[in-house]
């Protein structure tokens, strides 16, 4: 397990090794990104998009957090951090497509799913609780045919969250016009942390299939 020392002792390595090899890309990304794709995807630590999907500094332009969701478009006072961030990558840096990637053994679906903390204070687990309740209706119909203690229940409440995410994308007016000029796809995933598999959403069929 790494501390915060490691950390450094981390970034000393970097600095001896990809920013001296690499000097060509840090230059360019100094003057600036243009990344082509907006990866969402979660916060646990096992589930690194750029590790992933192999990608280089500047290439991806990432938002995490827990289970990976979306907020439906609202313009209610707060702060809307995801909102904000997919604002910028779609209307300033004008990325070509979003993906959407949940993962298997994901701790706030599984909350989503078991609802254990539900009325729990902020700090105490009410944050997450208010959070994941994005899922409530989605995880309707998983609990009453597949329970909420099995792991297919667990796997078809995570691959369901991508969904709901894509449908929240799909809220967003600067999403809607551009999906539908052609400027912008939307792609759903999901990692399977037990085998290191990816697997795509087909959204015409709405299956997960792995990529071979």
């Amino acid at each position: 397990m790494k501390s915060f020392a490691d950390l450094i002792d981390g970034y000393r390595h970097f600095r001896k090794g990809a920013w001296v090899t690499q000097r060509e890309r840090w230059n360019e990304l100094a003057a600036g990104q243009s990344p082509q794709v907006m990866v969402i995807a979660c916060s646990d630590s096992r589930v690194d998009p750029t590790q992933i999907f192999d990608a280089d500094p500047g290439e991806i332009f990432v938002v995490r957090n827990v289970a990976a969701m979306v907020p439906p478009f609202e313009t209610t006072p707060g702060h809307h951090g995801v909102s904000a961030a997919l604002e910028f990558a779609v209307q300033f840096l004008k990325v070509r497509e979003v993906v959407v990637m949940g993962h298997g053994l994901c701790g706030g679906c599984k909350a989503a799913l078991t609802q254990d903390l539900h009325g729990t204070e902020p700090g105490q687990g009410g944050f997450v609780a208010n959070w994941i309740s994005m899922l409530d209706e989605a995880r309707a119909p998983i609990a009453a045919s597949l329970g909420t203690e099995s792991r297919e229940a667990e796997r078809a409440m995570e691959q369901a969250a991508v969904k709901v995410s894509l449908d929240n994308l799909r809220t967003f007016p600067c999403v809607q016009e551009k999906e539908a000029s052609g400027a912008l796809s939307l792609h759903g995933a999901f990692f399977a942390i037990s085998d290191g598999v990816l697997h795509l959403l087909d959204q015409k069929s709405g299956e997960f299939r792995p990529v071979a």
